[in-house]
């Protein structure tokens, strides 16, 4: 009995690890080569630095492991989340390392439109509880504005329209940040391209735009997905620059159409909505100079007619002068007679006084008297006035020296001595800069270069016309080959044609010198 115990235990098929571990992959990539599994996600951290995203889907009783390559990342149509419920597509295999299975995951979907509605809702209600979509606190547009700055991608029919648009209604300068509005990055890159329009100075040299436009066309409530993020919507809210939403068409909705200043119907709207009619402009200044005109024109009339009214009711000159000319005309007669009196006057009192010598030598004396006096007064004033103008003088001499000119002249050459040394340090800089881009292309040239490949111990196969050989069907039975390495070339003859023969043990052929002439066989 413990024989055959023995010996059938002996008879045993023997497996390594490995074999096990094989078997067991391939029986479960065989049969769940393409699977949907409806789960909650459970420990997402996000993309991973290599591109790939490890999480798990979970129900109430098992747990399975997910893996999203960086590939299938960059084509998802939202970006998955915590605790989100999704139905992903792919295929099962299995994980030696660690002896469990996992789902590699080709498509990831939300588990309905409820799922995403409820995330949805539940974003809103938070930022509505902050504040964020209260009407007190969004800008008004510029009416006119200089600079407008779009957030949308570059290649759809978007931007075209939304040219298209403001060139025919106000044609003025658009900055386009070109960014992806679909898939895993979208909400990323538009948050970064409003972040880096504010982040613009006004007299930079690329001009800070007085509006934004983020914009995109309509699509399901997937495609639209990235414009629901939350970091999204605080950069939009946060911004320093009015905002117009137009993400979709009138009936879609998303969360940065609550936080913008004003949200437009579609992409077209908003281009409309951003810049007035130039044709329309024009016209109302026509008919606003135009009715200016006829006002001054009727003002004028209305002086006009009321100086012509005064004018009726002023008296006529003669009437004016009437009184005055009388006047004139009794005091020409009066004054005959004035001054035949004034005349009998002055000669009784000539004729009453007596002119005598002593008379003349004492106002002689007086005006001699009197005119010492102020001859004396003049000259004490002129000698107080040069002794006045001496004093300032010396105060003015006292005060300039060539000290303050000497000290400023080398004030401005210490000045312009440092803007040299500046100018040489950023000179400097600058050519540092310079130097340093062009190593890295260097670099780059020489990374991208196919001799860098052949380093590696790859080698380049030419035809004896030197046209590269790509494929093996290309190579027939017979053929002269050059093979190119990275230190020369070897010729070489093909021994067969396209089918690989079954490999064998062969004695290493060791290639010639570059420009000498050998064969494979």
């Amino acid at each position: 009995m413990s024989e055959a115990a023995t010996e059938s235990r002996t008879n045993a098929t023997e497996y390594t690890v490995s074999e096990i571990s094989g078997a067991l992959k391939r029986t479960v990539e065989d049969v769940f080569g393409n699977v949907r599994v409806r789960g909650e996600i459970s420990g997402y951290r996000g993309p991973h630095s290599s591109g790939h995203a490890y999480f798990a889907l979970k129900d109430d009783r098992a747990r399975l492991d997910a893996v999203v390559w960086k590939g299938t990342m960059s084509r998802l149509k939202f970006r998955p989340e915590e605790g989100m419920e999704v139905i992903a597509t792919g295929k099962l295999t299995t994980y030696p390392g660690k002896s469990n299975y996992q789902i590699v995951i080709d498509n990831l979907e939300p588990a309905g439109a409820g799922a995403l509605m409820a995330l949805l809702e539940e974003r809103k209600r938070r930022l509505q509880a902050e504040g964020l979509f209260e009407a007190g606190r969004k800008r008004r547009l510029p009416f006119m504005p200089r600079v407008i700055g779009v957030v949308t991608s570059p290649t759809g029919s978007v931007i075209r329209d939304i040219i298209h648009r403001i060139k025919d209604r106000f044609p003025l300068h658009v900055l386009v940040w070109p960014v992806r509005v679909q898939g895993e990055t979208a909400s990323v890159e538009v948050t970064n391209a409003v972040t880096g329009f504010n982040a613009l100075a006004w007299d930079g040299a690329i001009q800070r735009p007085d509006l934004l436009i983020v914009a995109r066309g309509g699509g399901s409530l997937e495609d639209l997905w990235g414009f629901n993020d939350e970091a999204l919507a605080r950069a939009v809210a946060a911004s320093g620059i009015p905002v117009i939403s137009a993400v979709g068409h009138e009936t879609d909705w998303t969360l940065i159409d609550l936080v913008a200043d004003v949200r437009a119907p579609t992409p077209t709207g908003a281009a409309e909505i951003a810049v007035p009619v130039k044709a329309d402009l024009e016209a109302a200044l026509a008919s606003l100079g135009a009715r200016l005109k006829a006002a001054i024109s009727r003002n004028f009339e209305r002086k006009r007619q009321a100086a012509r009214a005064a004018a009726r009711a002023l008296p006529s000159p003669d009437q004016l002068l009437a009184l005055p000319r009388r006047r004139l005309d009794e005091a020409t007669s009066r004054l005959g007679r004035g001054l035949s009196v004034s005349v009998d006057r002055k000669r009784a009192r000539l004729q009453g006084q007596r002119l005598t010598p002593a008379t003349l030598s004492r106002r002689m004396n007086e005006a001699r008297t009197l005119t010492g006096r102020d001859l004396a007064r003049a000259q004490a004033a002129f000698f107080a006035i040069v002794r006045e103008r001496r004093t300032r003088f010396a105060r003015s001499a006292a005060r300039l020296s060539p000290a303050p000119i000497a000290r400023r002249q080398k004030q401005q050459a210490d000045t312009l001595a440092a803007l040299a040394r500046r100018q040489d340090r950023v000179i400097s800089l600058r050519l540092e800069r310079l130097r340093g881009q062009l190593s890295q292309a260097e670099r780059l040239l020489t990374t991208l270069s196919h001799k860098a490949v052949l380093a590696r111990g790859f080698a380049l196969v030419k035809d004896a016309d030197g046209a590269v050989i790509k494929q093996a069907a290309d190579v027939a039975s017979g053929m002269v080959l050059s093979l190119e390495f990275a230190d020369g070339t070897a010729d070489a003859v093909a021994t067969s044609g396209a089918a690989r023969p079954k490999p064998v043990a062969r004695p290493a052929v060791k290639a010639k010198e570059p420009g000498n002439q050998g064969s494979l066989f």
